[in-house]
């Protein structure tokens, strides 16, 4: 059975911070074996693939009022029988859109992604560079059938998006 570090990042996103850092330096600390529980105010939809390529399984529980609780599992503890539906950037193709939405202020680059990714096709997908990670964005890109994949750059400064149109 899996023993669970627990990370509880709702303050820091309450507070409007950015708690990749924090979880990533948690990921670190984790004896083989150990997973991730994680509190968020948000489902992390775009961690599932970071934590995919690091190895770790997701399974998610909405705790209500919009908060959720995500364990991440060293997939090497997972069921050979379980699947991941979780997709990582090897399998996806070349961005055939690439936007750099650094210099522009919200709403604009959630309007400047939503609208090029409506233009995808099939397959298909886009890279967005932004100054912070879009959380208002990624119930939208649900809610549309998109994927994404996503994540800051090692020294912070920028949240790299990948979306993908369904096939």
């Amino acid at each position: 059975m899996t023993e669970y570090i627990d990370v509880d990042v709702r303050p820091i996103l309450r507070a409007g911070g950015e708690p990749f850092s924090v979880i990533m330096s948690a990921l670190e600390r984790l004896e083989p074996g150990q997973g991730l529980r994680l509190y968020a105010t948000f489902k992390p939809i775009p961690l599932f693939g970071v934590m995919a390529d690091k190895g770790f399984a997701h399974s998610e529980t909405a705790l209500g009022g919009g908060e959720w609780e995500v364990l991440f599992t060293p997939a090497a503890a997972q069921q050979a029988a379980t699947p991941t539906s979780t997709p990582s950037f090897d399998s996806w193709p070349e961005p055939a859109v690439k936007l750099d939405n650094r210099d522009l202020d919200p709403p604009e680059p959630m309007v400047r992604i939503l609208a090029a990714a409506e233009k995808l096709a099939p397959g298909e997908t886009l890279s967005a560079l932004l100054r912070r990670e879009p959380v208002f964005l990624f119930p939208q890109l649900e809610k549309r059938g998109f994927r994404w994949l996503g994540g800051f750059t090692p020294d912070g400064s920028t949240y790299e998006l990948t979306v993908r149109a369904a096939s």
